[in-house]
């Protein structure tokens, strides 16, 4: 029997309403693989092809800096005579001599400065100079500011108000001009203290390096604190934190093992976030002469000492701020990518 068209009755049959078999139960089940919370971040930066390539350049530019000055055959402080202001892949009239005479004699990569030390080795030391202190200083932000904005906002009340206060008068405090004052202020007492067995680092690193650290310890924290006191304030009325403290966990049990651990996604992008605003900061303080002591190299000390020869020799301050950009860009690229791995909010 035909069909009418325009009949709204629908035309089944009998075995349409056979129950369904195992087959087709379980085609229609769309079910997500159940995953931790890290494999499924990790998961989804590895699907984010620019944050991969970044990491890619953040592995390569620590290689370059690390590893590779281990075997170079230059130092990176030794003064070659005859060898000033080289171009890259060139020689000096001895080092072709001795290749005239047979001898091996490994490449300028990137030509020497005008004291003849070889340039491609300070460029991989100021970049080794500029991740330690971007990461340690980073290391510092990141213990002081979690303990401090998570304290603020898990004790509350006049607490928390005195406590984001202080935090408020250190944003008001020129860190520059704070910087120079240390860089003085400290320069005896760091002296002295370099004398002390078990304190012989300061001299490897120098006095102004050391204000630095004291200078990011005292101001640079305070964004992180406020970042971790409105994730604390978020968490801290929930459930499990009630359970817990029905069962006489104490505050600071409270605060590391349930507080800190919920909001970790958000605290490893921001902390790598702020490592290249510490790297900034650095260059920036060593371009000005406040930062690692001669002749130890920094990229921004490089980039400082190459600036009154930029028209005779652009290469000396190219080649720096190159990595220095390189690094950085890198750095905010995989930021991004973890922040949008990590945070719920993002996920569709």
């Amino acid at each position: 029997m035909n069909k009418n068209p325009l009949s709204l009755q629908l035309n089944l049959k009998p075995e349409d309403f056979l129950p369904a078999s195992d087959a087709e139960k379980e085609s229609l089940v769309v079910m997500r693989d159940s995953v931790s919370f890290w494999k499924d971040g990790f998961r989804r930066l590895a699907k984010n092809k620019v944050a991969m390539v970044s990491l890619a350049v953040i592995i390569i530019v620590m290689i370059f800096s690390f590893i590779v000055p281990m075997f170079y055959p230059y130092s990176y402080k030794t003064q070659m005579k005859g060898a000033n202001n080289l171009a890259p892949m060139q020689y000096s009239e001895q080092e072709l001599e001795a290749i005239e005479a047979g001898e091996k004699v490994f490449p300028h990569i990137f030509g020497t400065d005008k004291m003849g030390r070889d340039y491609a080795i300070r460029v991989m030391m100021g970049s080794r100079i500029s991740l330690l202190v971007g990461l340690i200083a980073t290391a510092i932000i990141f213990l002081i500011g979690s303990t401090y904005g998570s304290i603020a906002a898990f004790a509350g009340g006049w607490v928390d108000m005195v406590m984001m206060r202080i935090v408020d008068t250190i944003y008001t405090i020129p860190d520059i001009l704070l910087i120079v004052l240390l860089s003085f202020a400290l320069d005896a007492p760091l002296e002295a203290l370099a004398e002390v067995p078990g304190f012989g680092w300061i001299k490897v690193i120098g006095d102004n390096m050391v204000s630095i650290f004291v200078v990011f310890a005292l101001l640079y924290w305070v964004g992180m604190a406020r970042m971790v006191r409105s994730q604390v304030l978020m968490l801290k009325e929930s459930e499990y934190v009630t359970a817990a403290r029905a069962l006489g966990a104490k505050s600071g049990r409270i605060i590391k093992k349930h507080l800190l651990t919920n909001c970790i996604g958000t605290l490893i992008v921001t902390t790598t976030l702020q490592i290249p605003s510490s790297i900034f900061t650095e260059s920036f303080l060593s371009f000005l002469g406040l930062g690692v002591a001669v002749p130890l190299p920094s990229l921004g000390s490089l980039c400082s000492d190459a600036i009154n020869g930029m028209s005779t020799y652009p290469y000396l301050l190219f080649i720096p701020a190159i990595v220095i950009s390189l690094i950085i860009l890198s750095f905010n690229l995989l930021g991004d990518g973890l922040r949008d791995a990590f945070d719920p909010k993002l996920k569709n």
